[in-house]
């Protein structure tokens, strides 16, 4: 009796690969960054990536999760919310980013409200939506759904106290905001929301602004996202920004986070226009250096199947790829099977039996790999020797 085969397995030759050259990016002296493109993966991070207050920028999760558990369709503005008495008292408050003199019982829709959390950072409509959201439970449950989120992405030095960002409590890293980031842009109604720079909404008072400078600056391709500022964090910003390159748009996105002026600084305003200053410089330094490079050729042995007991045969891809990203770049290789299918233990030279992927996260880029020559069962000679 001959024991069955082993599943055959897939090996990579190798887990990465490094684009040639160098990409120098503009970091500010103090504080903390990250920059990825969507898809192809992280370009560079700096400084310690340890919690340190978010400010408004807690905001991007507040609609994240808001857009999550009441998704809105294009153009639809969902339900009507009612405006309560705790939002429409702290209207009137003169200690904070607000919708101001707002009524017991004024009605706005979801996207509405969504705008003026996202726009001009209204803190009273976070909590808003927050108590919205979480039922009897208030911004409480709300909160404990923030926290969550950002355990399902992987957040893993974020933690949320609050809805708006104003308590110093409130903390997060570059790098996890840009896992939420990548997260949040793949959704229709948020990417639309963060890119409004004015809009007049028939019951607020004032115009909606967008505190994002960076939206109006020509030729940087910003997409928006949320700024904050506060005392304890300093000047804080999310950033997505695109460009065209070899028929594709990519995705950058960004963070700079505790960036704080020197000197006086009433409201933490001279850290918003230096985080945003710093931002631009990255943003442009970046966009300079995206290119479209050939990562894999046609014919290239980007691994073998194994057959578990000790035959290999070599997997090679089936067509090039080129990948966009900026010199010295390191990204991600994994080899894994075609929609899930089990490798076959036998199929003729050039069978398609797995897919490379180069990159990682929405948009990775992807190419099926095949048997560079027939794939056989180990010989009955091999299964009985390996028994012995």
């Amino acid at each position: 009796m001959l024991r069955p085969l082993p599943d055959t397995q897939l090996v990579a030759a190798q887990d990465s690969v490094t684009l040639d050259g160098t990409t120098s990016l503009p970091w500010p002296a103090k504080g903390q960054g990250a920059v990825r493109i969507s898809g192809s993966g992280d370009i560079a991070t700096f400084g310690e990536q340890k919690p340190v207050p978010t400010a408004s920028v807690a905001k991007a999760m507040t609609a994240y999760v808001i857009l999550k558990n009441h998704p809105l369709r294009k153009d639809d503005p969902g339900p009507q919310i009612e405006i309560d008495a705790q939002a429409a008292a702290e209207s009137n408050s003169d200690d904070e980013s607000r919708i101001k003199h707002l009524t017991v019982g004024q009605k706005f829709s979801q996207r509405e409200l969504l705008k003026m959390v996202m726009v001009p950072s209204a803190n009273n409509i976070a909590r808003l939506l927050a108590r919205w959201d979480g039922g009897s439970g208030g911004e409480a449950a709300f909160v404990a759904k923030m926290n969550a989120a950002a355990r399902d992405l992987g957040m893993r030095d974020t933690t949320y106290t609050d809805p708006s960002g104003l308590t110093a409590s409130t903390v997060s890293t570059a790098v996890d905001q840009l896992k939420l980031a990548e997260a949040a842009m793949q959704d229709e109604a948020f990417r639309a929301i963060v890119t409004v720079t004015d809009e007049t909404i028939k019951g607020v008072v004032e115009p909606l602004h967008n505190s994002n400078d960076l939206l109006w600056v020509k030729g940087l391709g910003n997409k928006g996202i949320k700024t904050g500022s506060s005392t304890a964090a300093g000047g804080t910003l999310v950033w997505a920004a695109d460009k065209s390159v070899g028929g594709e748009t990519p995705m950058v996105l960004g963070a700079l986070m505790d960036q704080h002026a020197d000197g006086p600084d009433p409201q933490a305003l001279r850290s918003l226009a230096l985080v945003l200053d710093n931002s631009r410089k990255v943003i442009e330094a970046v966009r300079k250096a995206l290119a479209s490079t050939p990562v894999v050729h046609k014919g290239q042995t980007v691994g073998h199947v194994s057959d578990g007991l000790g035959g290999r045969t070599p997997l090679v891809a089936t067509k090039d790829l080129s990948v966009i990203g900026v010199p010295g770049q390191k990204l991600r290789l994994t080899l894994g099977t075609a929609g899930g299918k089990p490798v076959p233990h036998a199929a003729a030279a050039g069978t398609e039996v797995g897919v490379l992927t180069v990159g990682e996260g929405p948009g990775a880029k992807t190419v099926p790999v095949a048997v560079g020559k027939r794939l056989a069962e180990p010989s009955f000679g091999t299964r009985v020797t390996r028994l012995s």
